[in-house]
């Protein structure tokens, strides 16, 4: 699923000036807006011939199909590009992956970026954010708040493909990132979204969900609650990859989905508490 697009229908595509996307942006009405930060696969060709990673390792490391479910969102900017061009989660000094622990200990490249590599991939790095302001400012101006869907996934299989999971106790299907945010003044919209998904009536079972148990939130949720203190809520989302393989990269598509109504589900509740601030 990751490298298709057809669910961005009437997306506005931001590209670069060899005419390969950077992302894709909506803006509709309402007060949510959403993002994949890792959802994109996208090299440049430049990179592509450099890196020392196949795309089954690359993907391994991406989110998948976590750019379907920012859709549902009215408003949302998508990236197409891989977090092994750059990474939009990370400080910007840290934002592409140099060394090999900078990228779970992976050797990324062949030979080591030139200069005017790198400075391509931060000046498309600063693209984002600066449109990013752009987006939410407007929000902002328009509604006077605004709630942010941060969707990630992650790995709990890393031992290996034939080996046993990492502890369900400590690795929820669900992990709501709050760390970076003042957790006071949003208590209302969090502990909405927190109650709704746990609730949601997921195919055979509920969703186990934990608060800052694997995640706490890092760059993304940072830089907006640091710009938009009082107006902006982001909620870092990490679905963990029990709706795919993660050594092959094949999704279960029915889980895709039920994931995506769970996630859905939460919008209506969210949006009534941040009316009430």
């Amino acid at each position: 699923m990751t490298g298709s697009k057809a669910h961005f229908s009437g997306a506005r595509v931001v590209r670069d000036s060899e005419q390969i996307p950077l992302w894709y942006e909506h803006k509709g009405e309402g007060v949510l807006f959403a993002t994949a930060l890792h959802s994109g696969h996208l090299l440049r060709p430049e990179l592509l011939e450099q890196t020392a990673l196949d795309e089954e390792t690359r993907l391994r490391e991406e989110d998948p199909c976590t750019d379907q479910w920012a859709t549902v969102a009215p408003n949302w900017m998508i990236p197409a590009r891989s977090r092994f061009e750059v990474d939009l989660n990370r400080d910007r000094d840290e934002a592409v992956y140099l060394q090999p622990e900078d990228a779970w200990n992976l050797k990324v490249w062949k030979n080591t970026p030139t200069n005017a590599m790198i400075e391509h991939s931060l000046a498309e790095y600063d693209a984002f954010y600066q449109e990013l302001e752009k987006f939410l400012t407007g929000m902002v101006q328009r509604y006077g708040r605004f709630v942010v869907y941060d969707l990630h996934a992650y790995n709990h299989r890393r031992a290996g493909p034939g080996q046993p999971p990492a502890d369900p106790a400590t690795h929820p299907d669900i992990n709501l990132g709050t760390g970076t945010m003042d957790r006071k003044r949003w208590a209302p919209v969090v502990e909405r979204f927190l109650h709704d998904i746990r609730e949601y009536d997921f195919p055979g079972r509920h969703l186990t969900v934990g608060e800052n148990v694997v995640f706490k939130g890092r760059h993304f949720p940072h830089w907006v609650h640091t710009r938009f203190p009082e107006t902006g809520c982001v909620l870092a989302i990490e679905v963990k990859k029990f709706y795919m393989d993660e050594w092959t990269g094949k999704v279960d598509p029915a889980l895709v989905r039920a994931v995506q109504d769970a996630i859905a589900s939460t919008v209506p509740g969210v949006v009534e508490e941040l009316k009430k601030l």
